[in-house]
Order: C-alpha cells, then sequence, then structure tokens
C-alpha cells in the first residue's frame, strides 16, 4: 500500500517541470560506467517528451487506482491505459506500468489474461534498468504461482526479451531472467524454443557468476534443459560438462544439488560417458563419491543416482569400489533421508550384479546394514526389493557363510509377514530364499527362524493362482526345508492347503511346476500322515495321467527324432 501511496503522489506531481527532472536524471545515468548498452541491440539515449495522451492516460490511469485497487483483470478502458504507459518511451511512466504489474503479481491469485503479455514485452524491451527489474520480477511471480500458461509465455514471444536479459550486467536482472528461463524450461517445446533462440550459451556463462542467486538460477534452467536428449548434445558441443562438474565443488549445496541433477539426466543417456569419464581422468567420479559424504540428504540422494547412471560397464564400478565407495555407501543405508536410503541401495543393487565386485561387498558391515535395513523398513517396497536382489547376486558367489552369520536371513522371512501379496517385492524377497535354499548351510539356518506364522504365509503364497512366479518360489522353498523333523511337524497343519496347490501344479502347462509338484509330493509321502491324505484325496490319479502324458510325449519326441535322423 506504501508503494501505491508513492505511485498516486507521483502521478499527481507530474507537472512541466517533469521533463526537466527526467532530462537531468537521464543526464547523471549517462554519466555512469555502469551503463553498458545491450550486445544484441545498441541503444541510444533519448530526451523523453511527456506527450499530451500520455499525461491524460496517467491521470486516468491514476482514477481508478484511487478508486480503489483491486487484484481482478482490469476493464478495457484501464488495460489500454497501462498499454499506453508500459509503451511510452518516459522511463517514468515505464516504471509506474512495471510497479502496478509487480504489486499485481505478488497479490493475484487468478490467470493473467493474455492481452496483458503485450504490455510484458515492451516493459521487458525497456531501457531503463528499473523497469527490467520489476517486470522481469513480475514475470517469476507470475509463472511461479501458475497465473499464466508457459508454453503460451513464448508463443506470444517473451522469450526473446528474456534471453536478452541474460546478458545485462545487473546480477538482479539476470537472477530474475534465469529464474523465467528455468520456470519456461519444464515443457519439451519450451526447451526447443530456448535451445533455438541460443539461450545455452548465455546460461553456461551464468553458471560461472559470483552471485549466488544468479548461478542457482542458471544451473537449475540448465538442469531442465536436460531432461531433452536432444538439447543434450547442444550442451555438450557447447562445454557444459566441464561446467557441471566443476560446479559439483561449489560452496552452495542448491547449486551442487542441480548441478549433480543435471550430469545424471545426462548420464542417463551412455553416448556420453565417455565424455564423461575421459581415460585418465576421473575427476567426475571422484567428486560424485566424495558427495555422497555431504551433509545435505537431496545431494548425497542425487550423487548416488548420477553415479548409478554411470555404472553401465565392470571397469567403471571397479573404479567405483577403488575409490572406497563401499563404506560411504553403507552410512547411507542407515539414513534418515528415504531418498537417501532408496538412491544408495539402488547403487548397491547395481554394484552387486557383476561376478567380480560380490566377494568384496559381501563384507560384514554391508550384510549388517542390509539385515538392520530389512528390520526396520520391512514394508517399504523399495528397500525390501533392492536388499533381496543385492542378498540374491552376493549369495551366488562364495560368500554363504557370511550371508548366515548376519541378520539378512532373517530379515527376509520377516517382510514375507509385512508384505502385500500385490506387491512385486514379495516376487524378490521369495526368489531370494529359494536361492539360500539350494545351500545346505544357509537351509539350515532358515529352518531354524521359520515357525508357524511363517509356514503359514509360505504355504499361502504356494497356493495363491495370480502371481505363478511367487507361488513357485515359495514352493521352491517348502520343498527344500520338507527334510527337517521340524518343518513337517509345522506342515501337518496345512495338509489340506498343501494338497490344493500340488494338484494346481501337476497340472500347470509349465514342466517346472509339473517336476517342483512332484518332487514335493515324493518328500512329504514319506510321512505317514501326508501319505495316508495323499491317498484319501486321490493324489495317485493326476500323477498317473502326469505319467501318461510324459510317456506320450516321448513317444512323439522319439518319432520327431527318428524322421529327423531319417
Amino acid at each position: 500500500m506504501q508503494l501505491l501511496r508513492d505511485f498516486v503522489a507521483f502521478v499527481q506531481r507530474m507537472s512541466s517541470d517533469l521533463v526537466r527532472s527526467v532530462k537531468e536524471c537521464l543526464t547523471l545515468i549517462s554519466k555512469c560506467s555502469c551503463l553498458k548498452q545491450n550486445s544484441s541491440k545498441a541503444r541510444q539515449l533519448y530526451k523523453p517528451i511527456l506527450q499530451p495522451h500520455e499525461r491524460v492516460t496517467a491521470e486516468e490511469f491514476l482514477q481508478h487506482i484511487e478508486t480503489g485497487f483491486e487484484m481482478s483483470p482490469l476493464g478495457k478502458d484501464s488495460l489500454e491505459a497501462l498499454r499506453t504507459l508500459a509503451f511510452s518511451e518516459n522511463p517514468g511512466l515505464q516504471q509506474s506500468a512495471a510497479l502496478y504489474y509487480l504489486h499485481m503479481s505478488q497479490h493475484m491469485n487468478i490467470p493473467l489474461p493474455v492481452e496483458h503479455l503485450e504490455s510484458f514485452y515492451a516493459l521487458l524491451r525497456s531501457a531503463d534498468l528499473e523497469v527490467q527489474q520489476m517486470s522481469s520480477l513480475s514475470l517469476v511471480n507470475i509463472l511461479l504461482e501458475g497465473n499464466i500458461d508457459k508454453e503460451l509465455v513464448v508463443q506470444m514471444g517473451l522469450l526473446e526479451p528474456v534471453l536478452d536479459l541474460l546478458e545485462s550486467e545487473d546480477p538482479t536482472v539476470q537472477c530474475n531472467s534465469c529464474a523465467c528461463t528455468m520456470i519456461l524450461a519444464v515443457s519439451e517445446s519450451n526447451r526447443e524454443a530456448i535451445c533455438a533462440a541460443r539461450g545455452v550459451t548465455p546460461l553456461l556463462s551464468l553458471a560461472n557468476s559470483y552471485d549466488p542467486r544468479v548461478q542457482q538460477n542458471a544451473v537449475g534452467a540448465i538442469l531442465n534443459l536436460t531432461q531433452s536428449e536432444k538439447i543434450q548434445q547442444v550442451l555438450c558441443k557447447e562445454g557444459a560438462l566441464p561446467v557441471l562438474a566443476l560446479l559439483l565443488e561449489s560452496p552452495d549445496s542448491e547449486v551442487q544439488y542441480y548441478s549433480c541433477a543435471a550430469l545424471s539426466n545426462m548420464a542417463a543417456n551412455a553416448q556420453h560417458h565417455e565424455a564423461m569419464l575421459r581415460p585418465g581422468n576421473r575427476f567426475l567420479l571422484r567428486t560424485l563419491i566424495s558427495l555422497l559424504s555431504s551433509s545435505v540428504g537431496k545431494v548425497s540422494s542425487q550423487a548416488c543416482v548420477c553415479l548409478r547412471n554411470l555404472a553401465t560397464s565392470a571397469d567403471i564400478q571397479a573404479e567405483m569400489i577403488a575409490e572406497d565407495v563401499l563404506p560411504k555407501l553403507c552410512s547411507l543405508l542407515v539414513s534418515g533421508n528415504e531418498d537417501v536410503r532408496h538412491a544408495s541401495i539402488a547403487l548397491l543393487w547395481i554394484l552387486s550384479q557383476h561376478p567380480h565386485h560380490q566377494d568384496t561387498l559381501a563384507c560384514a558391515e554391508l550384510l549388517q546394514s542390509l539385515g538392520m535395513l530389512l528390520s526396520l523398513h520391512k514394508t517399504d517396497p523399495v528397500i525390501v526389493a533392492h536388499a533381496a536382489c543385492i542378498i540374491k547376486n552376493l549369495s551366488l558367489s562364495k560368500t554363504t557363510e557370511r550371508i548366515i552369520e548376519s541378520t539378512c536371513v532373517e530379515g527376509l522371512l520377516q517382510t514375507m509377514l509385512s508384505t502385500d501379496t500385490e506387491e512385486d517385492s514379495l516376487h524378490y524377497v521369495t526368489s531370494c530364499l529359494a536361492e539360500l535354499a539350494k545351500q545346505e548351510g544357509a537351509m539350515l539356518h532358515m529352518v531354524q527362524w521359520i515357525d508357524e506364522p511363517l509356514t503359514k504365509c509360505l504355504v499361502r503364497l504356494a497356493g495363491q493362482l495370480k502371481h505363478t512366479e511367487t507361488s513357485f518360489q515359495a514352493a521352491s522353498i517348502i520343498q527344500h526345508v520338507i527334510g527337517h523333523e521340524k518343518m513337517v511337524l509345522l506342515l501337518k497343519h496345512h495338509i489340506g492347503e498343501i494338497q490344493a496347490y500340488l494338484k494346481n501344479f501337476l497340472v500347470h502347462q509349465e514342466i517346472r511346476f509339473q517336476q517342483l509338484g512332484i518332487a514335493t509330493f515324493c518328500r512329504l509321502q514319506a510321512d505317514p500322515e501326508f501319505a495316508f491324505a495323499f491317498r484319501k484325496s486321490q493324489m495317485a490319479k493326476l500323477l498317473e495321467q502326469v505319467r501318461q502324458q510324459t510317456e506320450e510325449t516321448q513317444e512323439l519326441l522319439r518319432a520327431a527324432n527318428y524322421h529327423e535322423d531319417s
């Protein structure tokens, strides 16, 4: 309101001495060493003259303000008056229009009519620094609040003056124009328009600005541009990679995050890896690994994402491990930040896939961290799925004993009781446990932890029909642990359910299900109670059908082989 009062007083004082005052002001400005002509279009100092129609327009606009300033779209007459002020050659009148837009942008909560964009174009093109500052800030506010369609702003021609302001020497104007560019670059069409208008080069230049506000917004704009694979090529040609790599060492965590996220987008495209990881120069890799220790969660999380996108070959993974990445990842696994936990365990999953690294990764510290994660976050599908996959990968090496000594097996078993059947993570858990159950030591350890609730859960999973892979893996676990008296006693409480899923397996289209069903039947039949139940339920008839089908298949195969040999 104070700004509006000042504005009213200013307009009321406008009289014949206005021209003289403006001349004096411009004379002083022209002598200032900070004054610099726009590089794209030379601007000449002029002697503004207050035209009669402009004076009348200012008075009419003043009356509109005095009768009640409301945050609603201007009427036709008032909008025309505002347009006259914006297109005026008089800086004072342009400042009045810019001031109106600034105040409106801070309080308006309704969409801005497209008619106002014409006035914005004139104000952004103004030679007056204050007008540039206020109008660019107004546009930022309006874009942030979503009061104007971002693609419409570009279509109406405002992108060109916004990009021209990137070359201003005023940090405030630079900051605002970078912010505008960053917000506009959220859509693919706008990103292409920014690239076509050669906005990449000035943004890269401002990414090295000494002003932290300018640098943040410039790097933020570059981050949004990297979402386009086509523009990634342009950024590489313009030298964006070394700029972004150096910005990872910025003392500003926001700049670190934006640059790391931009590099993550670039690293998602394998064709950039050679340029990002040039032979003999692993600056980027070492810097990213050092960022894993950042106290800012989103920075360490994004560093994990970038490393994960880069870890596409065994050589790069080996270099990461050689740079002591494992202790840092173990620390991140127990972070209180969910995004950090998810990103770090996803990176570990990538590293665990290569056989050469599995022995190194299967250290006590990592396995204990995984076991702790499973016990604390047993309902988190991301944690459960990745942890199960990592443990399964490590179980394929010579480190089963270390897995048994950790709390991983117990953690995996407990997650089955907390995981919904519909979740994909349950498939990874049962698959991992089925793989462990094939190894005698791990299977014995598993039997120690299986109780009645877990037995009931395994039988239920084996009997459900919707998720066939989970059903198969649960039945495989049961088949491997049957040889122990404890498990047979527990399974006797579920004879009916076991018979039901065995019948389904015996008539299943896939041979592996039939084979697993037969193997389970044979092992359970050694127990008198199960043998009696099987005879009573006529399981023998189903087995006979399977035998006949098998013999018919063998006859057909022999005939096929005979004709082929002939």
